[in-house]
């Protein structure tokens, strides 16, 4: 499975008075397998983009190749495509409606026209893969569940499906700092467990430096620069620029570093950045 995105743009309200470019000739490629991640300042482009991958959007100019399909032509078949590309939205859990956490899970499996033991193996497996217990939760109704409970079972609506794509936008908001990073520890065993491409959106600079492989940076709807977290996030004062930080972390390396200690800023991990300060200043006291 592969994707590449050749010269994409995107224009809201096109030849009125207040249209709006969306997406300016972005172009960039995933490779099977790979832990992406997407981040830009509010208005950046960056749930428009990922609209696109699944066909919800269709770009003004350019090509969304899916795996060696052009998606942007004519008379492509969207449900297969839709099957491969499975988009979790923001806040996924206002979009439960059914009266069963299975009934829910199942919506996805169902309208692939799958056989009833299919969609039972679908969803005990993502409702499993997800942390929930099958047999305890699948007769809930989802309405009855914790926040965080919601939003795994949302998850699981889109996973049921099998996509070789896993898009998840802002997968963490508006969740306590415990389910935060449970949700995160959830979503990289799905990609360990399933090999599948997995794009993350997030404002959170240190899900992303902990979790991305590869991360591309959207400014005012172009793509401003593309890398691996140290590759990016080494830009500190452009990325300043286009109002996003940079993980805590190495901001506190950066400042210690300015004050003259001896210390590598290219460093995201609290445990790691603690060894590296602790050596910096064991070295001065040497001197």
């Amino acid at each position: 499975m592969s994707i590449e995105v050749k010269e994409v743009t995107h224009i809201y309200s096109e030849n009125l008075p207040y249209q709006s470019i969306a997406l300016d000739s972005v172009s960039f490629e995933v490779s099977d397998g790979e832990f992406m991640g997407i981040i830009g300042h509010t208005g950046s482009g960056k749930s428009t983009l990922v609209r696109h991958l699944n066909g919800l959007l269709k770009p003004k100019s350019g090509k969304i190749i899916i795996n060696g399909t052009d998606i942007t032509q004519e008379k492509i078949n969207m449900r297969d495509i839709r099957r491969k590309v499975g988009l979790v939205f923001q806040y996924p859990e206002y979009q439960l409606f059914e009266e069963s956490v299975y009934k829910d899970v199942a919506f996805g499996p169902t309208n692939l026209g799958l056989s009833k033991e299919e969609v039972h193996m679908c969803v005990q497996e993502a409702i499993e893969m997800v942390g929930l217990d099958f047999s305890e939760i699948k007769d809930r109704s989802p309405f009855e569940l914790s926040g965080g409970q919601k939003r795994r079972a949302a998850i699981a609506g889109v996973i049921s499906m099998k996509p070789e794509i896993l898009i998840l936008d802002e997968p963490t908001a508006g969740l306590d700092p415990k389910t935060h990073k449970e949700i995160l520890r959830m979503i990289k065993d799905i990609h360990r467990l399933t090999g599948n491409i997995t794009i993350l959106i997030s404002h959170n600079m240190s899900d992303i430096a902990e979790h991305c492989g590869r991360i591309i940076v959207l400014e005012k709807g172009r793509l401003l620069m593309q890398g691996t977290a140290y590759e990016v996030f080494k830009n500190r004062e452009a990325l300043a620029e286009t109002g996003l930080d940079i993980p805590p972390v190495t901001e506190l390396l950066h400042r210690l570093a300015g004050c003259g200690l001896n210390v590598e800023t290219g460093i995201f991990d609290p445990g790691a950045a603690a060894e590296e300060i602790a050596r910096a200043i064991k070295d001065r006291s040497r001197i």
